[in-house]
């Protein structure tokens, strides 16, 4: 069939197939869009239009003049439909699309462009996750992505209009950087004209942020492309958008009172949401309460430390824990006395997952206690743990005794699963959180060295510097950082700090995490030498775009809402990357595969 010219060249799309609404009732206009459904009535031919807005009924009569391609239309077709807008028949109301009340009644109709009969069909849900990725271009026409894609441009559009109100000023920072390996691992980039060398793709535009405000910058923001060649998850790509923030001659306080006028602008803008004032909490009460620094306060389940009840209770699992420095953690669950064994079975497997040995649990039903402890135990101890622990009559209470992370990690995982299971999470509510006071380093068991928990840029409490720049390696555990992250329903979706603004701090810094002078000087030595040249104090926020948009949207994956997703093993099935290259390219470049 041949692809008609003119049509373009006489007439012009007027609007979308969506915004069709009762008050152009009798105009004459032209849409231009894809076949969504085909109906032959017999003397008329029913045709649904769809383009990103949504979709239009369009009435053709095959005998009227113009009309002679009504009959060979088919799904997924490109066409142009010129006609008159007019009231459904009574009783012809559609109410379930915002053009139900209307139809076109076609004068003129093109083909721009005929399809081949698709994969799958585009509203249909339950097409296999492979599928969809290998065809994504038509996965792209389901209404549900365009809403997603035409949302984060809204969020898009709308942090670029509140910070620029606010005199940030939004700058590009370069895509091929050094290689600073300080976390997940990078992406490396070879340089043909520097044979042997190589780039690095950004985690994230750290150290160029804070030379921006090195630079006089003052106020900077981005909405920066990052990588991390990582181990994925339902909420991580290997690359990703972030919303990136930075400033100068601000405190934490400041930070923290931006961002949250900003989280509210964006849920009320796109939501209808009102936010409310967030409330903070630090990084010890958030584990302590919730075994999670990233809790979802929708779910009202809380842990309980009972610790101290393990002292000389007769049960040796339990008596053992104070002494080696570990903890006794429990959770009530709610009017679950009747739970199985196989369903208790389930969570202690839930609990090893998480790096516990086990899980103790205990119910109530009427007066009688239950628990593989009772052999061990009066009931009266067994009682005292169960109202620690928040427990009633006809509850089930469930506790780990193990170190306090593992035990924070275990029950953290059984109250996410059973705050879903018991029906305790309104899934339209958004909780939110700032948590704060976070340590500044952790241990890492495996390298024996101590390690940025979140990255060595970010300062400690101001009456904690004679610490590292001592090197009282005993006072590191208690080292709290400037650091906060905003917590929206179990996701971390912003996360940030103060920086280190002297340059002899930033030194005493890498010294702690087991840096060489040569290995500072070579990873960081440009770094270093800028933040002696007269550096602000400055601190700055990144958002996680995706993540913001997977809880705008109302899913739990992100590729729902990123055009081109990757695959769980960061491939793209669609275009089949990574792939092999000639040889002639890898020889350019000085590399030989092993």
């Amino acid at each position: 069939m041949t692809v008609p010219s003119e049509f373009l060249k006489d007439l012009k799309r007027s609007c979308y197939c969506g915004d069709l609404a009762s008050d152009l009732v009798g105009q004459k206009v032209v849409i231009m869009g894809w076949v969504d459904s085909r109906r032959d009535h017999g003397g008329l031919i029913f045709v649904d239009v769809r383009d990103r807005s949504g979709l239009i009924q369009v009435v053709l009569n095959p005998t009227s003049a113009g009309m002679h391609l009504a009959k060979e239309l088919r799904t997924e077709f490109v066409i142009a439909v010129e006609g008159v807008l007019k009231l459904r028949p009574a009783g012809m109301i559609n109410d379930k699309i915002k053009t139900g009340a209307v139809e076109l009644e076609a004068m003129r109709c093109e083909v721009l462009s005929e399809a081949q009969t698709p994969p799958f069909q585009i509203s249909d849900d339950k097409v296999s996750e492979t599928l969809r990725l290998k065809y994504r271009y038509l996965e792209l026409r389901s209404q549900k992505l365009q809403t997603h894609l035409i949302t984060r441009h809204q969020v898009a559009q709308l942090v670029r209009n509140e910070l620029s109100a606010q005199n940030f000023i939004e700058v590009e920072t370069p895509i091929l950087y050094k290689s600073t390996p300080e976390g997940a691992r990078d992406y490396l980039v070879p340089s043909r004209v520097h044979s042997g060398q190589f780039y690095a793709l950004p985690q994230s535009p750290q150290t160029l942020k804070q030379l921006l405000m090195i630079g006089g910058m003052d106020r900077y923001f981005q909405i920066a492309r990052c990588f991390r060649d990582e181990d994925l998850r339902a909420d991580r790509q290997p690359e990703f958008s972030q919303i990136d923030i930075e400033m100068s001659f601000v405190d934490q306080e400041d930070l923290l009172e931006i961002n949250e006028k900003l989280a509210v602008k964006i849920w009320q803008e796109i939501l209808g949401y009102s936010v409310g004032v967030i409330p903070r909490m630090t990084f010890q009460e958030v584990m302590d309460r919730y075994g999670s620094d990233k809790p979802d306060l929708r779910n009202p389940l809380e842990l309980k430390d009972v610790t101290s009840l393990g002292k000389n209770c007769g049960f040796k699992v339990l008596e053992d824990t104070e002494g080696r420095g570990a903890s006794i953690k429990g959770l009530c669950l709610p009017k679950c006395g009747k739970m199985t064994r196989s369903q208790l079975d389930r969570l202690t497997l839930v609990a090893k997952q998480m790096g516990a040995k086990g899980l103790i649990w205990i119910k109530l039903e009427g007066q009688e206690f239950q628990s593989p402890m009772s052999k061990f135990v009066t009931t009266e101890t067994m009682q005292e743990f169960f109202v620690q622990c928040g427990g009633k009559s006809g509850d089930c209470v469930v506790m780990v005794a193990d170190d306090f992370a593992v035990t924070c990690a275990a029950l953290a995982a059984i109250r996410e699963q059973m705050g879903e299971e018991l029906g305790l999470i309104d899934h339209k509510q958004f909780k939110f959180l700032w948590v704060v006071d976070f340590p500044l380093l952790e241990f890492d068991t495996n390298t024996k060295r101590w390690v940025a928990r979140h990255h060595p840029f970010t300062m400690c409490k101001d009456s904690q510097l004679n610490i590292l720049k001592e090197r009282k390696e005993v006072e590191y555990p208690n080292l709290m950082a400037k650091a906060y992250d905003l917590v929206c329903n179990g996701y971390e979706i912003a996360g940030g700090s103060i920086r280190i603004h002297r340059h002899e701090v930033q030194k005493a810094m890498f010294d702690t995490l087991g840096l060489s002078e040569e290995e500072t000087k070579q990873k960081f030595g440009f770094f270093i030498e800028a933040l002696s040249f007269g550096t602000p104090p400055h601190g700055g926020i990144a958002w996680g775009m995706d993540r913001l948009l997977m809880l705008l949207c109302g899913t739990n994956a992100i590729r729902d809402v990123i055009a081109f997703p990757k695959t769980a093993k960061a491939a793209c099935l669609m275009s089949e990357a990574p792939s092999s290259v000639a040889r002639e390219q890898l020889l350019e470049l000085g590399i030989r595969l092993i």
